[in-house]
């Protein structure tokens, strides 16, 4: 089953225009959510941002988050999801092709399901990385459809035998293709301030709140390519991800080679949590 508009049908009863304007435009934003157990992980967290991204691209949703909350997790219950993902999209909804935005096309909203392991082996043995020029726009705060930027950059990643790009404008350190970026140095948590350059993470606004609880100070701030290598530590957030140890980045070894003690205290405090 998926979710089609405000109903859930089978999916092959599903069509999409060919001029919908998320599939002509990238006209559209879209959210990730992890399910653990059967149940939705930070429901609110993620509906609160997807309604803020609809604003910002002045998009009207047809019904309440309340309303699409439940909705969600009915799709869950009905195709008895125990660990995995649901992917949320809405679209401007079709019209004939034209920019400016249309009169009267009709928002449409979907939603499916994906069975996913949590990615054990990453969790334990970390990632490897390389940089990449960020060439994406610069609303990297909206949770859009227009993802070539990222796409390509993990392509990127791929070829190169490693698991992720971590982006720079101008040697600042923004984000991952698909990833918030933490460096520790000295016992300290850094990371990208949540401007416009960077997706406001909902796993980075865990990690935040854990290290608070933690008493692991903080600092949102800028950092360079350089200070990578000469980080402690460094991991990655995401939905899908987790908390990811970080221990390579272009062939050379971050930190020890090993995901780190500060690492290990906040992937703990994420299991508590789930």
């Amino acid at each position: 089953m998926i979710l089609w508009h405000d109903t859930l049908i089978a999916r092959e009863r599903a069509q999409v225009d060919i001029e919908d304007r998320g599939y002509q435009f990238g006209d559209g934003i879209y959210e990730v959510i992890r399910v653990y157990g059967g149940k939705i992980f930070c429901l609110s967290e993620h509906l609160d941002r997807f309604e803020r991204s609809a604003r910002e691209i002045k998009l009207d949703l047809p019904y309440s988050l309340e309303r699409l909350g439940s909705l969600l997790e009915d799709l869950v219950r009905q195709n008895q999801l125990t660990d995995g993902t649901v992917y949320l999209q809405a679209s401007r909804g079709a019209a004939p092709r034209n920019h400016p935005f249309p009169e009267k096309a009709v928002p449409v909203i979907v939603a499916y399901t994906k069975e996913a392991p949590r990615p054990m082996s990453y969790l334990q043995d970390g990632i490897h990385t390389i940089t990449q020029e960020d060439i994406r726009w610069l609303r990297c705060d909206i949770k859009s459809l227009n993802l070539l930027g990222a796409v390509l950059a993990k392509q990127a990643a791929v070829e190169r035998g490693c698991q992720e790009s971590i982006l720079h404008r101008d040697g600042r350190v923004t984000e991952g293709s698909s990833t918030n970026v933490f460096i520790v140095k000295d016992g300290e948590l850094r990371t990208h301030p949540a401007n416009n350059l960077i997706l406001h993470g909902i796993t980075r606004a865990v990690v935040l709140e854990l290290a608070q609880e933690l008493a692991i100070p903080v600092k949102e701030t800028p950092f360079f390519v350089e200070e990578l290598f000469r980080a402690d530590e460094i991991f990655v957030t995401s939905t899908t991800m987790e908390i990811a140890p970080v221990v390579s980045i272009d062939g050379r070894k971050t930190g020890s080679g090993h995901p780190g003690p500060v690492t290990r205290r906040l992937q703990e405090a994420f299991e508590k949590r789930i």
